[in-house]
């Protein structure tokens, strides 16, 4: 199957899909959409997105393993389709090694650790000391059980021993209304979705999840050098092709992915939306992606995380 091996210098030939496995207007589809313009105008082909949402973008992902091996229907991936979605749903249809080649990591959304600012807590140290104080009482919200947002904050949980209750909505959007309402107090959020009231002073940032300070929030330290050395947690995002497509192709796509990420003009609108353009190699990826699920895997197994 697939097109003969004289096609794959030619590549690509024909229009290629960008496959999102999520409704548009999120970080998947804007990075889909700003790399598909360029490539396209680099390939001289037309890039296509197509959103298929569903399942926590299990549809989708699927629809992309099944597909021919030839390099011209590509996956946006993030944490939950490689990573969560196979260790959290019984019926995961496909299996990420077996069915996937990693292409590139194409950025990453920080999460970040906000409060509601009536919470007395502005350091990560001193909400730790006030979650001890009174177990139980307070309480995070997340997009969903399974969520990034949601596994951070039970990571967070176990490194410090603290009993902070779960509050899972459906969405982004309602759990930050609740945040701000003083319903809950406190999340691990996506900082496009809490810088804007991070900058009004509704909502208090304590620390970023990741390894790396965050380029839009630089005076606000990883949760790691607030006093938690190993923690790290981030949503990234990234690319993939079905499996057993040509090495070749592999690389070209990634040789030209990795080159529209080092724009800086790429870099910049990427930023403005909340993300920080991060590359890799196909290997570097691998990686990545089998370091997160053991990690997911982890805190899920001992949080006894069901999925809804």
């Amino acid at each position: 199957m697939g097109h003969p091996a004289i096609a794959q210098d030619n590549y690509p030939s024909q229009p290629v899909t960008l496959v999102v496995p999520f409704t548009p207007g999120g970080s998947n589809d804007v990075i889909a959409r700003m790399i598909g313009q360029r490539l396209s105008q680099i390939w001289q082909q037309p890039v296509v997105v197509e959103n298929k949402a569903g399942a926590a973008g299990s549809i989708g992902t699927d629809h992309v393993a099944k597909a021919t091996a030839d390099g011209y229907k590509l996956l946006i991936t993030n944490n939950n389709t490689m990573s969560i979605n196979p260790v959290l749903l019984p019926n995961t249809p496909y299996a990420v090694a077996r069915d996937f080649t990693q292409i590139t990591q194409l950025g990453v959304v920080p999460v970040v650790l906000v409060v509601n600012a009536n919470v007395k807590a502005k350091t990560v140290k001193e909400l730790v000391d006030l979650a001890k104080s009174a177990p139980g009482k307070l309480s995070y919200a997340s997009s969903g059980t399974g969520s990034p947002q949601h596994l951070s904050a039970e990571l967070f949980k176990s490194m410090t021993g603290t009993d902070i209750i779960h509050v899972p909505y459906k969405g982004a959007a309602p759990a930050i209304t609740d945040l701000l309402g003083g319903q809950v107090d406190l999340q691990f959020g996506a900082i496009n979705s809490l810088l804007p009231h991070i900058r009004s002073g509704k909502l208090r940032a304590l620390a970023v999840g990741g390894a790396r300070r965050a380029s839009l929030l630089p005076d606000v330290p990883t949760v790691a050098e607030a006093g938690l050395p190993r923690y790290d947690s981030e949503i990234w995002l990234g690319l993939a092709a079905p499996a057993r497509t040509p090495a070749a192709v592999i690389k070209r796509i990634s040789t030209d992915v990795i080159g529209v990420l080092a724009e800086p003009a790429v870099k910049e609108k990427l930023a403005e939306q909340g993300i920080e353009a991060r590359s890799s190699t196909p290997q570097e990826m691998t990686k990545l992606v089998e370091k997160d699920t053991e990690r997911w895997a982890s805190v899920i197994k001992s949080a006894g995380i069901k999925a809804e």
